[in-house]
């Protein structure tokens, strides 16, 4: 029983139900880390005692074996402070937007080479707009490269190279902003 403050009136802990549900969501959060690999893992902030029950439960194959090593990874996880839980969880977060933020800068990297090879000048014209600093000639000469090798059947040499100029353009441009950002003083003045 959780039992009321005499004085307030307000339950001195959580009900069962609330317990439930965030024990649940650490076995959620467990089994996250169970489907990550190594290299994945490694960029989280787990702290090492849970690491050795992660790698057992990834390791036990067998359907109840493996449910009961899940449910005694949450046990753990959940002796663990609720900060070091939040960190992973934000960290986990932080990776999905990153990953969503990578594909759609392919995407639109993609988008801008098919509007070359598709349109030509206007559309190189638009990007010049865009992104003044590009080298109009060499985008061209890539373009009618990319263009040629689709005509002729050729392996695609130029149509990859037209890839890579233009996410170095689009991409390299907001990287240097990202980095700008960065390099802002913090509160004690340091860089």
């Amino acid at each position: 029983m959780r039992g009321r403050d005499e004085e307030t009136g307000e339950f001195l802990s959580p009900s069962r139900s609330q317990n439930r549900r965030e024990a649940l969501e650490v076995l959620a959060l467990g089994e996250k880390l169970v489907s990550l690999t190594e290299a994945q893992l490694s960029k989280l902030p787990v702290p090492d005692s849970l690491l050795p029950h992660i790698r057992d439960c990834k390791r036990i194959t067998a359907n109840i074996a493996h449910k009961r090593q899940l449910a005694y990874l949450a046990k753990q996880m959940r002796r663990e402070d609720d900060d070091v839980l939040d960190a992973i969880r934000d960290a986990l977060e932080e990776d999905g937007e990153a990953a969503r933020r990578e594909v759609a800068a392919m995407h639109r990297v993609e988008s801008w080479r098919e509007r070359l090879i598709a349109d030509g000048d206007a559309a190189l014209a638009q990007l010049l707009d865009e992104y003044p600093t590009a080298n109009r000639q060499h985008l061209r000469q890539l373009v009618r490269g990319a263009l040629d090798e689709r005509n002729k059947n050729k392996p695609p040499r130029q149509f990859r190279e037209l890839y890579r100029e233009l996410r170095e353009l689009i991409l390299g441009g907001a990287q240097s902003q990202d980095d700008d950002g960065d390099d802002a003083p913090d509160e004690t003045g340091d860089v």
